[in-house]
């Protein structure tokens, strides 16, 4: 299964593409779709769409893993990063992929085995599971191949249990 992990941002987006053969998991890209302050809100938003379909058209994803917003303060940002999102959303589901969408807390107990890791854990530990040289950057990236690690161990989970329910 070919996962496209999104952490979704207007500035910088984080993308990263894993492959998960039975427990092996394998980065096949990774990296970060930015756009400019002096870009227009419209033109962001059509540039980070336009960058999704290149990629989704480039590593034919089965599946893409969304971080879901947790935001407690500036709700402007969480408006601008909502934006962005909802584009990411729209190009898994134009492209026909299933999408899936993870709160922080289970990307990072997903990939730390604790809920409140902080960035630098969650960077080792993406790097360890995909026997990687260095943590990605900057930290959307490691974020995105987070969430889509955590789909893949999620998606296993699944897997196993509904394989288990049958037979």
């Amino acid at each position: 299964m070919r996962i496209i992990g999104i952490d979704p941002g207007t500035a910088l987006m984080g993308f990263g593409v894993i492959e998960c053969h039975k427990t092996t998991l394998t980065a096949i890209s990774y990296g970060v779709i930015r756009t400019y302050p002096e870009q227009t809100t419209a033109q962001r938003l059509l540039d980070i769409h336009r960058e999704l379909e290149v990629l989704i058209k480039k590593y034919s994803p089965d599946t893409m893993a969304v971080e879901q917003l947790f935001f407690n303060r500036n709700t402007t940002t969480a408006m601008t990063v909502g934006q962005a999102r909802g584009v990411a959303l729209l190009a898994g589901a134009e492209y026909g992929l299933s999408v899936h969408e993870y709160t922080p807390l289970q990307v990072k107990q997903a990939v730390t085995g604790v809920g409140r890791a902080d960035k630098h854990q969650v960077g080792y530990m993406v790097r360890l599971l995909l026997g990687l040289d260095e943590i990605p950057r900057p930290d959307d990236v490691s974020d995105a191949l987070a969430v889509a690690i955590c789909h893949a161990h999620m998606g296993n989970t699944a897997q196993v249990f509904n394989q288990g329910a049958m037979g």
